[in-house]
């Protein structure tokens, strides 16, 4: 492989490391279906990755990519199969646990939040696909998810912006509880209804619904439910999650996995996730260069 510099994006060897046993399994799985088993492949995983990343942490268009990382039809044909295969969320599933047991949590959560957040669209979108957010004024897709209290990805589910709170939350709470069994509880805001709250119980979770205290005013973090929201300031650092550029749900889904993959691979890491704001003033780099 020819050397190139790094973009910020890039995985570092330590984030490699732990991404690159799932990447290689699932090569070897497909390679071992193929019809030319034996043949070296064309492309190395760490750089198909590493421009995948490129694409959801800079927000470019595929076909924008650099021409030092692979062709963006080989990138995004990776992209593609590993959406279709399960990888990504197999890759949040993994460091979701590694993140967790370092935190000095247990592997399975048993405890949940759910929010939504409605985004705008781009033009590729299919008007099929979108709604309208009549609450928020939104025309777009609603992007629904579930953290543990940590405010790590459990289950994400992407939809028309006028489906109803409550209607995603069902969908989400039943991937959620066959993930994950030991889920006992989940906090929700205002939003969801009471048959929601119903469902949760048939499937042994308890549902607390929390709001804000009447009077107040700008922002107050609600107990619990704050650390659902804080996720979407940590996915708002991925500028292609900034609109929904994604033809299709699943690969909107599959961004979000993607994006939460990259924050979990930092910090099991140790490596901050850099901002699009340089703390250090431009005279200072300067002198300091």
């Amino acid at each position: 492989m020819t050397e190139r510099r790094a973009y910020p994006s890039d995985l570092s060897d330590a984030r490699w490391e732990l991404i690159e046993p799932v990447l290689s399994a699932w090569r070897f799985e497909h390679r071992g279906r193929a019809l030319d088993f034996g043949r070296p492949p064309r492309h190395d995983l760490r750089e198909i990755m590493n421009a995948i990343l490129y694409v959801d942490r800079t927000g470019c268009q595929w076909a924008y990519l650099p021409h030092d990382f692979p062709p963006h039809q080989s990138v995004y044909g990776y992209f593609a199969r590993w959406q279709k295969n399960g990888v990504f969320a197999q890759l949040n599933g993994l460091l979701r646990e590694l993140v967790r047991q370092q935190e000095g949590k247990s592997p399975e959560p048993s405890a949940c939040v759910i929010d939504a957040q409605s985004v705008k669209t781009s033009t590729s979108v299919p008007a099929r696909s979108q709604g309208i957010d009549a609450g928020k004024k939104i025309v777009g897709r609603k992007r629904s998810i579930i953290t543990d209290t940590l405010g790590l990805l459990l289950a994400v589910l992407v939809t028309a912006a006028g489906v109803q709170d409550s209607t995603a939350g069902e969908t989400l709470l039943d991937q959620a509880a066959a993930s994950h069994p030991g889920l006992r509880k989940v906090w929700v805001d205002g939003g969801y209804r009471q048959h929601l709250v119903e469902h949760a119980a048939t499937l042994g979770i308890d549902m607390e619904i929390t709001q804000r205290k009447p009077g107040t005013r700008g922002f107050t973090p609600i107990p619990k439910r704050w650390a659902v929201e804080r996720t979407y300031g940590w996915l708002m650092l991925h500028r292609r999650l900034a609109r929904d550029y994604e033809t299709l749900p699943a690969r909107s889904e599959a961004m979000i996995h993607i994006a939460m993959t990259d924050l979990m691979a930092r910090r099991l890491a140790s490596e901050n996730t850099i901002s699009w704001h340089d703390p250090t003033p431009a005279h200072q780099s300067r002198i300091r260069g």
